[in-house]
């Protein structure tokens, strides 16, 4: 089985969708050191630069960055899991709290995506993804969104929701793709060329 990267952020508690597995790269990025606590995860690797939380809590290996830097803890910590050989990234605590981190880690999803990864970002009741000229099938609960990320997305197909739609552009300027509803059946998102973040609702405790 190919090695999964979980990171563990400062912001809010979301309950485990994904769990780490043996072989995992497991990291608390900072202050995701208390959400490893309340989910009962122990990192296998603490990052940060303890700027605003406590010295590293659990008796593991620490990378300690400057405080001055152009990466923020889970960027560096995607980063690392990267030059690790992981492919695939399971991120919690990286919502709510300052909008300015929600927004540098939806950032974060990209960045993996571009380099031929799968994301995946979970808030508390939903849950976000990027592919790029690629596709993804779920099947979600509630309400779903498909946006246009970081530049225009051309061919953006949905299927399987109440609003489908066929070979579209999809614009960063314009929320064409948001509050779309699920049929209870399996949907399908895919774009021909750039990149379309999709986000969905995930009851808490349920699998996405």
């Amino acid at each position: 089985m190919e090695k999964r990267c979980f990171i563990f952020g400062a912001g809010e508690y979301s309950p485990l969708i994904a769990t780490p597995a043996e072989g995992d790269i497991v990291i608390a990025a900072d202050g995701g050191q208390t959400l490893c606590e309340l989910l009962g995860v122990t990192p296998t690797l603490v990052i940060g630069d303890f700027d605003s939380s406590p010295e590293p809590a659990f008796d593991t290996d620490v990378i300690i960055l400057p405080v001055v830097k152009d990466d923020t803890d889970l960027i560096y910590s995607v980063k690392y899991g990267l030059s690790e050989g992981c492919r695939e990234f399971h991120i919690y605590g990286g919502t709510g709290g300052r909008l300015d981190h929600t927004v540098g880690n939806l950032q974060a999803l990209l960045y993996i995506a571009n380099r031929g990864g799968e994301g995946y970002l979970y808030g508390n009741g939903i849950t976000a993804t990027i592919i790029k000229n690629g596709s993804f099938s779920f099947i979600p609960e509630g309400v779903i969104s498909v946006f246009a990320f970081g530049s225009e997305a051309h061919g953006v197909t949905v299927r399987g929701g109440e609003y489908e739609a066929l070979d579209i552009t999809l614009k960063p300027e314009f929320p064409l793709g948001v509050s779309n509803h699920t049929l209870g059946k399996e949907v399908t998102a895919s774009v021909e060329d750039g990149a379309i973040l999709i986000m969905w609702e995930v009851p808490n405790g349920a699998e996405s």
